[in-house]
């Protein structure tokens, strides 16, 4: 690998992690809190809002898919779409209801790939796509799609606490998708795997043993922790000798890659076995990599050596937890 200052930087420059910074035009319109409806708090910068209702939440999200993908490779994309939408769902311990869509193709034969694409996901999760909007006569690919949940116990990005476990989920079954910095687990996988792993979470959420959680982003698990320790206003020290990754593939590669199925967790240290246990029957790696932590300095460690990756004095995403 690249000694640790060295890869530390590259991290520091990666677009996938400095892209997330966008997100602040969004925290700086719209603050930390709405109203509802009903005029009851509903928090953002999360994976999904959660809007209260009943016993449960309502959970609504979108993601939109990086044009050149749509371009290049539209059946994946159509179905990343799908996928990574989901993911959101299930990172906030929730269940999909439904998903609509936007797209946009310069006509209705480059439109037939990514309608392809999101299909075949929608079969396989079992999730029906209910409306949105297309159009096939624009100059420029574009997809995005929102999806719809319903969770009883929440899992967020607001709880972690300084002293917690960072513990990774991930599907490690698979390969890199083409040159893309995409980890396939999916498209090849049994329909009922990929169910029956999404449905893990909510599960997970009812035994109340993590305290948050984030599903690993286009920013990959060093983005995404970045994210994470910003939200709940702590740091965090990653350990790369904890974390699994795939043969012959470099920390740069892995540390911002997109997985199919991905999620870090933070977890009392004396729940740590019991999740693991959790996660047993499946095929699924889980394992802790680190530690949340007082402050806002979030550190990379590798053979006894720690190199500050970011301090989150200087936002992020700029949904930000103050302790």
């Amino acid at each position: 690998m690249h000694d640790l200052p060295t890869l530390v930087t590259i991290l520091r420059a990666a677009l996938s992690i400095l892209h997330k910074q966008d997100i602040q035009t969004a925290a700086n319109t719209l603050s930390q809190y709405v109203q509802s409806t009903e005029g009851k708090p509903i928090r953002l910068g999360d994976d999904c809002a959660a809007i209260p209702e009943k016993d449960g939440y309502l959970l609504f999200a979108a993601e939109g898919i990086v044009p050149q993908l749509v371009e290049q490779a539209p059946w994946f994309a159509g179905w990343c779409a799908v996928m990574v939408n989901l993911s959101d769902i299930a990172a906030m311990g929730g269940t999909p209801i439904a998903i609509v869509d936007a797209l946009w193709s310069p006509s209705p034969s480059h439109s037939q790939p990514i309608w392809q694409g999101m299909q075949a996901a929608a079969q396989a999760y079992g999730i029906p796509i209910v409306g949105g909007h297309t159009n096939c006569h624009s100059p420029h690919f574009g997809l995005a799609a929102a999806v719809l949940g319903r969770a009883q116990h929440l899992i967020t990005s607001f709880n972690a606490e300084p002293g917690d476990s960072l513990v990774v989920v991930l599907n490690m079954t698979g390969e890199y998708y083409r040159d893309y910095p995409f980890w396939n687990a999916a498209t090849q996988a049994d329909p009922t795997d990929l169910r029956t792993q999404l449905r893990c979470l909510p599960h997970l959420a009812a035994t109340h043993l993590v305290n948050a959680g984030k599903d690993i982003s286009m920013g990959g698990i060093a983005g995404t922790l970045l994210m994470l320790a910003e939200a709940s206003g702590c740091g965090a020290i990653l350990t790369l000798d904890n974390l699994p990754r795939p043969h012959d593939t470099s920390w740069k590669k892995w540390l911002t890659t997109f997985p199919s199925f991905g999620f870090l967790l933070s977890v009392p240290p004396q729940n740590v076995p019991k999740v693991q246990q959790f996660f047993h029957p499946y095929p699924l790696t889980c394992q802790p990599i680190g530690t949340l932590t007082p402050g806002h300095q979030v550190f990379i460690g590798h053979k006894n050596e720690q190199q500050l990756l970011w301090d989150l004095t200087h936002p992020l995403t700029g949904f930000a937890s103050v302790r």
